[in-house]
């Protein structure tokens, strides 16, 4: 029996931490400015997307001082973004990234859980963690929690928002006109949750929403954190978008489901990937060659080197060889916010794996940083990327991309306007969208509320 043809999902990813956006180009627009999130969302709907999503970042990112050159400043908050593109779009999902270690269960429980209401079931809780003081700088807890502890949290984090999402079944509300609206049930919204992280009890005051509860997403890349997904998520963001690669992490993931009760169709695998379209395949190349060589100029290629060296390294000639100190070993001091540091074990074995490289292939130190940051996965005509796609998905690779434009908000309409009528003409992508809620779009079945009216752990 032949293997059933897969569907492909595709979402895309406004950045917002990113080693990828090209802002000085001329078609580059305003990462705070609405227009520019209306046009990127209305051209993923346009392209029948699965959902959009937004990355965020806690603190701004800094190397020797100085805002890293490579951040985006003045990110408005993910849920006022969310919700406001929830009145311009129809069916796109809507994605936010919100922090578990600096929030509180009951508030993003109440936020998501709202989100869900005003678009009509379609909103997505990206949980992420975070253990850098640096950031915790910004908070009340400043950075107390050890980064062994941080999915711990987060489990139980997860674990107090289902039950609160969960303290409602859906048909407690009963419209009665001469008597008004009343509870038929006087338990709906009561909720307890008590463990090492959290004790809370009440009732949550927000209905149960359209898809019963937000789609949840997870992004590590751990052996915890990819547990942590196929105990509790619905779709795991990877970074292995090549053929071996993904299809490693792909049945490494799903082979951890049925430990947990879970088909493999219960979790989606969704690599972040960029894309350089080009009328021919050679053409593509050198545009490709273009924007790395915007992504990565001369000063910015001396950050990415001061990342694993752990120095000053501002007097280094990028035009050159590599330096021949060593890494400094331990804490770094150069580079502060986590999603600007490149986190290596072993910073010296690392530095010596790029020197061999870099003497194998004759390679200075901005075209080496330039190889070893690569981010382009797919580079060439519509059809050869239209087929790498297809080929990587239909292999179990993955189940789908999140699409990064290195140019925003416009960097969409060439992968949508040439692309996407590709894979639609493959029967491999939707023409149209079927349902209406991003549960549908991805293929995942409403979650069926707990019997218990509370829940308590520990």
């Amino acid at each position: 029996m032949s293997k059933p043809v897969k569907q492909i999902h595709l979402a895309a990813h406004f950045p917002g931490v990113n080693n990828t956006t090209v802002w000085t180009d001329p078609e580059s627009g305003s990462h705070i400015e609405f227009d520019s999130f209306v046009r990127f969302a209305q051209t993923a709907e346009r392209g029948k997307f699965d959902f959009l999503f937004l990355a965020e970042g806690l603190r701004l990112r800094e190397q020797g001082g100085q805002i890293y050159d490579l951040d985006v400043v003045g990110r408005p908050d993910t849920f006022t973004v969310l919700a406001a593109l929830a009145a311009v779009t129809e069916r796109l999902g809507l994605t936010g990234t919100i922090n578990s270690t600096f929030n509180e269960p009951y508030e993003v429980a109440r936020q998501f859980a709202s989100l869900d209401h005003l678009s009509d079931g379609r909103a997505a809780w990206n949980v992420v963690t975070s253990w850098d003081a640096f950031t915790g700088e910004n908070f009340r807890r400043g950075g107390f929690l050890p980064e062994n502890q941080r999915y711990e949290r987060a489990e139980s984090f997860l674990a107090a928002a289902q039950t609160l999402f969960d303290s409602w079944r859906g048909d407690e509300i009963v419209a009665d006109k001469e008597n008004g609206v009343f509870l038929s049930d006087p338990g709906a919204g009561q909720f307890s949750y008590r463990d090492d992280h959290f004790d809370i009890s009440g009732r949550f005051n927000v209905p149960r929403s359209p898809q019963g509860r937000p789609v949840i997403f997870q992004a590590g890349d751990s052996d915890r954190g990819r547990e942590f997904a196929a105990a509790a998520a619905d779709a795991i963001f990877s970074r292995y978008g090549t053929l071996a690669d993904g299809q490693k992490f792909y049945a490494d993931v799903k082979g951890r489901l049925a430990k947990y009760g879970r088909r493999h169709d219960q979790l989606l695998i969704l690599p972040a990937a960029t894309f350089v379209l080009g009328d021919t395949d050679d053409e593509a190349a050198e545009l490709a060659h273009e924007v790395r060589l915007a992504q990565v100029s001369p000063a910015t290629a001396i950050k990415f080197l001061e990342q694993l060296w752990n120095r000053d390294l501002s007097d280094h000639d990028p035009d050159g060889p590599l330096p021949t100190v060593d890494p400094v070993v331990g804490e770094n001091t150069i580079a502060k916010g986590r999603a600007s540091v490149r986190i290596h074990r072993d910073p010296v074995a690392v530095a010596n794996e790029w020197r061999a490289k870099a003497e194998a292939e004759n390679l200075t130190t901005r075209e080496l940083i330039i190889e070893v940051t690569g981010r382009q996965n797919f580079v060439g005509s519509a059809g050869t990327i239209a087929e790498s796609i297809n080929h990587l998905v239909q292999s179990d690779a993955s189940d789908g991309f999140i699409l990064v434009p290195h140019v925003t908000p416009g960097g969409l309409d060439p992968f949508v306007d040439r692309v996407v009528p590709l894979l639609q003409e493959r029967g491999v992508f939707r023409t149209d969208y079927e349902g209406t809620t991003l549960r549908e779009h991805l293929g995942l079945a409403v979650p069926q509320p707990r019997e218990e009216r509370t829940a308590a752990t520990g």
